[in-house]
């Protein structure tokens, strides 16, 4: 038995290297887009896109940071900025007070329509368009496997079936 580090084949190194490029650049690009557009960052927008599609649009903060892979805290400041334009409000949550519900607001959801078209254009752009036709597929089941690696139990989005 060795104790030797099981190193990465040539292609297995080009391909992580590839990834770990597409993992630091995509979400700058898109906040890019976001910014310029919207005056809203990419965290931002997966809160209001997360609320909108939640059921009556709210959400337990603890799921919804979860879901907008965010910490509590981090998602707490980020609320806080959405509080202030109008577009979500925190309230205890009624079935069990010691959560709290994040709410997109009528004024939010006119906020999310107005930017989604956008931002997909964008994610179409910079993801799909370079694609062939059987590959977000394969993407995406490339990128369930890793993520059931990373977090077997944990929520992310893309989990749900097509």
């Amino acid at each position: 038995m060795t104790d030797e580090p099981r190193w990465l084949e040539p292609d297995e190194l080009r391909t992580w290297l590839t990834l770990q490029a597409v993992l630091v650049r995509l979400p700058g690009a898109l906040d890019a887009q976001l910014q310029r557009d919207a005056g809203i960052s990419h965290f931002e927008y997966m809160i209001l896109a997360g609320l909108s599609e939640a059921p009556q649009r709210r959400m337990r903060m603890s799921l919804l940071a979860a879901i907008s892979e965010g910490s509590l805290p981090r998602l707490s400041q980020a609320i806080g900025r959405l509080e202030k334009r109008g577009w979500v409000r925190r309230t205890p949550d009624p079935d069990d007070g010691r959560y709290t519900l994040a709410i997109l607001t009528d004024e939010g959801l006119a906020k999310v329509e107005a930017t989604a078209p956008g931002h997909v254009a964008e994610v179409r752009r910079l993801v799909f368009d370079p694609l062939k036709q059987a590959q977000p597929r394969q993407l995406h089941d490339i990128c369930g496997r890793v993520m059931r690696t990373i977090d077997p139990d944990g929520p992310y989005p893309g989990a749900r079936p097509y």
